[in-house]
């Protein structure tokens, strides 16, 4: 029988190497911020330049163009990151990282439909038969989605002081139920609705009146966060093309152009500006980049 000996030295020192090589072989453990920085996860503090993160959630307000109103009643989100430009003071807004989205497209539901119960007058047969079909099997609720389709642009101390261009987001409104299908939308990337955001009052053309919005409640975390609470971000100067791609499902998409037309007189598209508001009320958070890599674990 043989007799166990004490392991060679030499054995150890290999397995030793071996298990290093594995522990560097392997992924580095991802780190995140924590504490009151812990909402900063996906700003891109690694894209170079980038000296703040941003953070917002808007959770009540109105989305309104000409004759369709939609309550915001789901909470919507704005990450990213920001170049502030020491010398001149110009910042340059930075999208999300890690994959995510850099305004969340969060589907807010449309009071009472698109379209309501009665198909227009000016649809054939056809279109009328699938539209009765539709309403049968309920499927009128619609919802509709605000998604980025273009570069936010930002200003601080507008935000502070109650300045004109505070925030700027350039999106296309998704309009979606069975009816209208997956590609129907007011704006696009060539033609975005484009709503400048302010603390301050507007000064709208008619028939729309001056609203204001409020810079809220602001309060300081860590020296290097600072948290507006009750923050109010309106508009009500922007304008809004026509709808485009509605019903695109439908019989190889042959009614496309009647079913946008039918958009169009419901919801009041194209609308000029002065017919259109946007009232997004929640929180922002604004903090140093250098505080949010400091707090990852």
């Amino acid at each position: 029988m043989t007799r166990m000996g004490k392991p060679h030295l030499g054995l150890l020192a290999v397995a030793a190497a071996a298990l290093m090589a594995l522990a560097f072989a392997g992924p580095a453990l991802a780190t995140k911020p924590t504490g009151d920085f812990v909402n900063f996860g996906n700003c891109p503090t690694k894209t170079a330049g980038v000296n703040f993160c941003v953070f917002g959630q808007t959770n009540s307000g109105e989305f309104k163009i000409k004759k369709t109103e939609v309550p915001i009643t789901k909470t919507i989100t704005i990450q990213g990151g920001i170049i502030e430009n020491e010398e001149t003071g110009a910042e340059t807004w930075v999208n999300a990282a890690n994959g995510a989205e850099t305004l969340s497209k969060t589907p807010q539901n449309v009071p009472g439909g698109i379209l309501k119960l009665v198909a227009p007058s000016f649809f054939p047969e056809p279109l009328k038969k699938i539209w009765e079909e539709l309403i049968a099997k309920s499927a009128l609720g619609a919802s509709a989605t605000a998604e980025l389709e273009g570069k936010i642009t930002i200003n601080r101390t507008s935000l502070l002081t109650g300045g004109p261009d505070a925030l700027s987001l350039p999106v296309r409104v998704h309009l979606e139920n069975e009816f209208l299908g997956p590609k129907c939308y007011v704006g696009s990337s060539s033609k975005p609705v484009v709503i400048e955001l302010t603390t301050g009052e507007t000064k709208p053309p008619l028939p729309n009146k001056a609203i204001k919005g409020s810079l809220g409640e602001p309060e300081f975390k860590d020296e290097a966060i600072l948290v507006l609470k009750k923050n109010e971000l309106v508009n009500n100067s922007f304008s809004a093309p026509g709808a485009e791609g509605c019903g695109s499902q439908i019989l190889f998409g042959i009614f496309t152009g009647l079913i946008d037309e039918a958009v169009n007189a419901e919801v009041g598209t194209p609308s000029a500006a002065g017919n259109n508001t946007a009232i997004f009320k929640g929180t922002l958070e604004n903090a140093s980049a250098a505080g949010v890599i400091a707090s990852e674990k």
